[in-house]
């Protein structure tokens, strides 16, 4: 099931975006079912679930954190993290400069709809902390990241996908590594498409309930 999924996924997505398989409700078999089905870009949103799915998929595996990081936690994933899609504290910063031997790749996360639920930083202060984040030579931001509201309203999400790619283009003048934007999940990635997504984090459509 997992191959066919995916399979479907990747035909809609084509050559536009990276599709990184969402497997923090999954084990390390189904992952690697996924893995043999193609999928080299993995998402985790817990650190056990990242070193998990990080020693048991081969060295091509891409693992991604997704989920908020705790700069306590920095050092435990550390030597395996190349993909950070939610960075929105220099305290994580800071940690990633004092640990790591290689640059980590970051998307600075955005809650560009504004809900009391989310994490990430107003749109506003994005130019701030990239202005700060520019003194470590390990923290990489290539990119933004958003979550959109859970509604039917699909005018709604495509606001908020629509508000990051604006705000990337807008930064993009003056950071120009920040060019990426992970956005869209499986109820909402063929409208994050349609916006630029580059990075889409896909769980159920492809690893099943």
């Amino acid at each position: 099931m997992i191959k066919e999924n995916y399979e479907k996924i990747k035909k809609e997505v084509g050559d536009s975006a990276h599709i990184i398989a969402v497997t923090k409700y999954h084990s390390v078999e189904e992952t690697l079912e996924a893995y043999e089905a193609g999928v080299r870009h993995f998402g985790e949103n817990r650190v056990e679930g990242f070193i998990e799915k990080r020693k048991a998929l081969p060295e091509d595996a891409e693992v991604h954190f997704i989920g908020t990081m705790q700069s306590r936690k920095v050092k435990d994933v550390i030597e395996d993290l190349n993909y950070l899609h939610s960075l929105e504290r220099e305290s994580v910063a800071k940690k990633i400069e004092t640990a790591a031997h290689h640059i980590v790749n970051c998307f600075i996360q955005v809650n560009v709809s504004d809900e009391s639920s989310k994490h990430g930083l107003q749109p506003n202060q994005v130019e701030d902390f990239l202005e700060t984040l520019s003194q470590y030579k390990y923290v990489k931001v290539i990119g933004l990241m958003t979550m959109a509201p859970h509604t039917d309203d699909e005018s709604v999400i495509e606001d908020t996908f629509k508000g990051l790619a604006l705000l990337r283009d807008q930064v993009k003048e003056k950071y120009p590594t920040v060019t990426e934007l992970s956005m869209g999940m499986s109820n909402d990635y063929q409208i994050a498409l349609n916006y630029g997504a580059t990075y889409i984090r896909v769980g159920s459509k492809i690893m099943g309930s």
